[in-house]
């Protein structure tokens, strides 16, 4: 993550918070979906949801935002090319 600062912001001080990863996607995945409304906005619906027969994937995690679409939410800890081409399949199969 570099570039990517995070702070914490108090009346009169500001300090700067050292980003760290999560030791397991699992982990992550349980915080975010315990705290989505409050992170992202969006009302948590399911965890690991099956995409059916035709897809035969599964969505991390699956919201809906305040208009009523959804919210797919894939937790990964690689960087590669392959991280990006899910999301895109992913946003391509909820459209």
């Amino acid at each position: 993550m570099a570039g990517l600062k995070l702070f914490s912001i108090g009346e009169q001080s500001v300090e700067e918070i050292t980003a760290g990863s999560a030791d397991c996607e699992r982990d992550l995945q349980d915080l975010v979906e315990a705290h989505m409304e409050e992170l992202l906005g969006v009302r948590f619906l399911a965890t690991e949801y099956d995409t059916g027969a035709r897809h035969r994937g599964r969505i991390d995690s699956l919201g809906l935002d305040e208009n009523g679409a959804p919210v797919i939410v894939e937790y990964k800890r690689a960087r590669d090319a392959n991280v990006i081409s899910q999301g895109f399949v992913l946003l391509v199969l909820a459209a």
